[in-house]
């Protein structure tokens, strides 16, 4: 027997946006190229909305 969600799953949609910043393992937060933390990048939170992890749950903001 198959799970009823398994009939209307999907997977995720490929997105063609790059990030300007990368998730850190060791600091568990998105940083930008130059190393500098995410979250704190004023400009880039005004135009993104946001610096959502690709490590986890889209749900999770950087603090």
């Amino acid at each position: 027997m198959q799970p009823f969600a398994l009939n209307y799953a999907r997977p995720a949609a490929e997105s063609e946006f790059t990030a300007p910043y990368a998730y850190d393992q060791g600091m568990q937060l998105n940083v930008l190229l130059d190393g500098r933390i995410a979250a704190r990048d004023h400009a880039l939170l005004r135009e993104l909305g946001t610096t959502t992890s690709t490590a986890g749950s889209k749900t999770h903001f950087d603090d």
